[in-house]
């Protein structure tokens, strides 16, 4: 396979970590990205408006202008309006920023982190919010869902929206029109230092495992879920596009049955 270019967000730990470990034994250039600046080639905070276009900005000058594929992987969990920021807006400003550059790639492409939460029942107030691109009245919500002590709500919403516009975007001229799929990846329970502190409290593992059921093998590795990721961003992926492609031990199948169809 040709050596390619990918930018990868979210890469200083879990499945953006194992996800460019993976692209680099492969012999592929990747740009990292993340909140922290050690170990990674732009530091930038997702959750604002300076740390986007600061990802955009440093993302051109290291590529030229030219990139190959992006991987967003950055993402929260927290009750906090925060983890709306992230996983929401940062991911789809990062995209529509970096479109130009994949536009110029070799074969480009792009997947976005998505959850097997994305399938619980969501704050429509969130959803409807991000889906008009509303980030403050979309945040106001989320508070009020902390607040009224729902905060479980904010992650899945905020993933729920997520796939929502992956659907809407991934068919538009500026995507499919222009030769570059777009897709989404929804991982279970993934062991991760973002998943540490819930699975290593009895209680809290039971709520996890009840919620995000998975029949096939149990909790996953990062490095179990970097392949999927990497292949849907490789020239090899044609024609799936507008997909969340789960891989989540059977999560979805168990939650929601033949019902989705």
């Amino acid at each position: 396979m040709p050596r390619r270019t990918y930018l990868v967000t979210g890469a200083a730990s879990g499945i953006g970590r194992a996800t460019t470990t993976l692209l680099r034994d492969r012999g592929h250039t990747v740009i990292t990205a993340d909140l922290q600046g050690q170990d990674t080639d732009i530091a930038a905070d997702l959750a604002t408006l300076t740390g986007r276009a600061q990802l955009a900005d440093n993302a051109r000058q290291l590529t030229a202008g030219c990139l190959d594929a992006v991987i967003a992987c950055a993402g929260l969990a927290h009750f906090h309006p925060r983890t709306l920021r992230v996983n929401y807006f940062g991911t789809v400003a990062t995209l529509e920023a970096l479109r130009p550059l994949l536009a110029a790639g070799t074969d480009p492409r792009a997947v976005l982190v998505s959850s097997a939460a994305a399938i619980h029942p969501p704050d429509p107030a969130i959803v409807n919010a991000a889906l008009a691109g509303d980030e403050d009245t979309a945040v106001a919500a989320a508070q009020a869902a902390i607040d009224r002590g729902e905060g479980h709500t904010v992650y899945g919403s905020s993933k729920h929206a997520l796939v929502r516009w992956l659907r809407r975007t991934a068919i538009t001229d500026d995507w499919a029109g222009a030769g570059i799929p777009l897709n989404a990846i929804g991982p279970g329970t993934v062991t991760t230092p973002m998943t540490a502190p819930m699975l290593a409290d009895p209680a809290m593992r039971e709520v996890v495992d009840a919620s995000v059921p998975m029949p096939l093998h149990g909790h996953a590795r990062p490095e179990q879920i970097a392949p999927l990721l990497a292949w849907l961003a490789s020239p090899e992926n044609t024609h799936v596009t507008g997909q969340i492609l789960f891989a989540d031990g059977g999560a979805d199948a168990t939650l929601r049955g033949d019902t989705a169809w």
